[in-house]
């Protein structure tokens, strides 16, 4: 006989409980448990998850009985989006791409599969928006709008029966929270909702070998919404970030089963829709007209590639008992340890004074080899002196004063040496022994022998 399946599960984190309860244990927040009904469950219908991951039959094999031969990835119509996702789109994958409302993630979607389907069959399926607006998009944007498929519909059980029909090698599903299930009680957009459509969209993927791209919407604090289930049961996921108040934007992989993570895109929103930035560069490395203090170029590694970012420090008097620590786009705590460093082992003390950061062009840097540039575009506010525009920092920096490798070393001087730098603060390590032509690699083990460098 059946029986109905009852579940708790936090609005917030997608956390599952036995029972209702007034706090989250997970995310402590209050009163977003919510009663959940699965529907009713039959006890033969388990077989509904067999082969969640591709796989026929289960039959136990050996490792090299199994087959290596990798299957050809579909390069999209953007370069960019193609480093992200690792090379390309795998086929039988499924991918998540999430973003503030009005980022560009449909317009992404829209511009790759009109290319695509040129070549391909594809299928765009729209929850949110009618045809005739995905439609009077593409014209605004000068697409070929001939051969790309596309269906208005919320039932995931109807579009896989549709797809099936149409066989296309790409599906994208605009978004994954109005798309919902029958034998799921609860509305579009709840946590079981969300949950139970995106494992039959990703079971769907893998047995039949298309590939499925997942809009998915984010919550306040920035994060993907829905239950975290979410991000574990797809292969890759994305997010696609960019300021209201600028015309880029920025594709960020977070996971990656195909490639590398925290890999790097850069696009341009034109009145012709996306463009890509082959050089992103140069974008961040547009300084002012008049130099000035506290401004110093550093060299980050961004998942396979280097990338040149401008850091800016300014150091001032304060006014407050406790003085202000304000970091953007990097760690203040690891702002506070390098003040503590600075003290103890520059011999400057910055107490009584206001400390403000700034990662020009909104990129945020997570690695520890900005730790120099920091420090050195810290000196230079605060004593008010300009660093010279051709220098060039990076380097990590450890609690007993101590200059610290970082990886691929080498490769940040080239990409710096090709944007004009001619001199270069790093760490004795990653000194090379052939150093790019027309620049001077000065080697650093110490912070004090850094600052005598500048």
């Amino acid at each position: 006989m059946a029986k109905n399946k009852t579940a708790y599960v936090c609005n917030e984190c997608g956390q599952d409980f036995p029972r209702w309860q007034g706090q989250c244990s997970a995310c402590n927040e209050w009163n977003t448990i919510t009663e959940v009904r699965l529907g009713a469950i039959s006890p033969g219908r388990g077989s509904k998850f067999a082969g969640y991951a591709g796989a026929g039959p289960s039959a136990v094999q050996t490792l090299d009985q199994i087959d290596l031969n990798e299957l050809p990835r579909i390069a999209s119509y953007f370069g960019e989006l193609d480093r992200v996702l690792g090379g390309g789109i795998v086929p039988g994958s499924a991918i998540l791409i999430g973003g503030h409302p009005g980022a560009g993630k449909s317009t992404l979607l829209l511009q790759t599969l009109c290319q695509l389907a040129e070549v391909m069959p594809a299928l765009y399926v729209t929850g949110e928006e009618s045809l005739q607006q995905v439609a009077m998009r593409a014209h605004r944007l000068g697409l070929p709008t001939t051969r790309l498929r596309m269906l208005s519909e919320t039932s995931v059980e109807q579009i896989c029966e549709i797809a099936l029909q149409e066989l296309p090698k790409v599906i994208v599903i605009d978004s994954i929270q109005v798309m919902h299930m029958s034998d799921v009680q609860s509305s579009p957009g709840s946590v079981s909702q969300v949950r139970e459509s995106a494992s039959f969209l990703t079971r769907f993927a893998k047995q039949h070998g298309i590939a499925v791209i997942m809009v998915g919407h984010v919550t306040k604090d920035g994060s993907l919404a829905g239950p975290k289930v979410l991000e574990h049961c797809i292969d890759c996921s994305v997010m696609f970030e960019g300021d209201s108040d600028s015309r880029y934007r920025t594709l960020r992989s977070h996971k990656n089963r195909f490639g590398a993570i925290n890999e790097l895109g850069v696009f341009a929103m034109t009145e012709r829709g996306l463009k890509e930035v082959a050089n992103p560069s140069a974008i961040f490395l547009s300084r002012g007209d008049e130099a000035a203090s506290g401004s110093l170029v550093m060299v980050v590694w961004e998942g396979t590639r280097p990338l040149l970012v401008e850091l800016q420090v300014l150091v001032d008097d304060s006014a407050l008992a406790n003085p202000r620590r304000v970091a953007v786009g990097m760690d203040a705590n690891r702002l506070a340890m390098l003040l503590a460093v600075m003290h103890r082992h520059g011999g400057l003390q910055m107490s009584d004074q206001d400390v403000f950061v700034n990662v020009v062009g909104g990129v945020k840097v997570s690695e520890t080899s900005a730790d120099l540039t920091l420090l050195l575009a810290m000196v230079s506010s605060f004593r008010g002196e300009i660093l010279p525009s051709e220098l060039v920092a990076f380097g990590e920096v450890g609690l007993s004063g101590e200059i610290r490798p970082v990886p691929n070393g080498q490769e940040r001087l080239i990409e710096a040496a090709k944007h004009g730098f001619k001199r270069a603060i790093v760490p004795k390590a990653n000194v090379p022994k052939k150093f790019p032509p027309g620049m001077q690699v000065i080697g650093v083990t110490k912070l004090s022998e850094a600052l005598e460098a500048i």
